[in-house]
């Protein structure tokens, strides 16, 4: 899928479907985290000002998201709680390279949130169709929606990432360094009942 370099255990989606509460709270984390980068990203886009209001449709967005899941947790009688650290958005960062501020870092953060993007695409298919095997119908439609979004957010900020760079090839070069290194992260998740495992 898009630019991923290795799946997503095959044991994840059963385990996330079936502890479908705790999937919930990571996943309304992971939105507020998605909206909070777009927004610092824009903010630190100073010499790149186009790139500034789509990085805030793309948070706009992803806060919507979290309130749909928000609603979500509510119902259930959930609990959001302390955001945890997500140890596989930290890893992939850490590859970021660059000085602060710069072009290189920036083309890097738009890079790595594309990959996460395509991941927690892939992963919302998987679950959409583990929900679908359970009978729980209601919950894969919304899963089926996000997936489509994630495939959208994948898209923008590769694209931004591009016009950032000023030179489709590296950039594209740079994006299968990045994906090498979250496919060895990705191996090494397992099936923790979470976005990113």
């Amino acid at each position: 899928m898009f630019c991923l370099t290795s799946a997503t255990d095959p044991g994840w989606a059963p385990r996330a479907a079936e502890r479908l509460d705790l999937v919930l709270v990571d996943h309304a984390h992971c939105e507020m985290k998605a909206a909070s980068s777009a927004l610092a990203l824009a903010g630190r886009a100073v010499w790149a000002p186009s790139i500034v209001r789509p990085l805030v449709a793309l948070a706009q967005e992803e806060l919507a998201h979290f309130d749909q899941v928000l609603v979500e947790l509510e119902r259930r009688g959930l609990e959001l709680g302390a955001p945890p650290v997500d140890d596989y958005a930290v890893a992939l960062l850490r590859n970021v390279q660059g000085p602060k501020g710069g072009r290189e870092r920036m083309v890097d953060r738009l890079l790595a949130g594309a990959l996460i993007e395509a991941r927690s695409c892939e992963r919302f298919k998987l679950l959409a169709e583990a929900l679908d095997t359970r009978g729980e119908h209601e919950q894969a439609v919304f899963y089926r929606a996000l997936m489509a979004s994630e495939a959208r957010h994948y898209s923008v900020l590769r694209q931004l990432a591009i016009d950032v760079g000023g030179d489709e090839p590296k950039t594209l070069g740079r994006l299968a360094e990045l994906a090498e290194v979250e496919g060895t992260l990705n191996r090494s998740l397992g099936v923790a009942p979470a976005i990113h495992g």
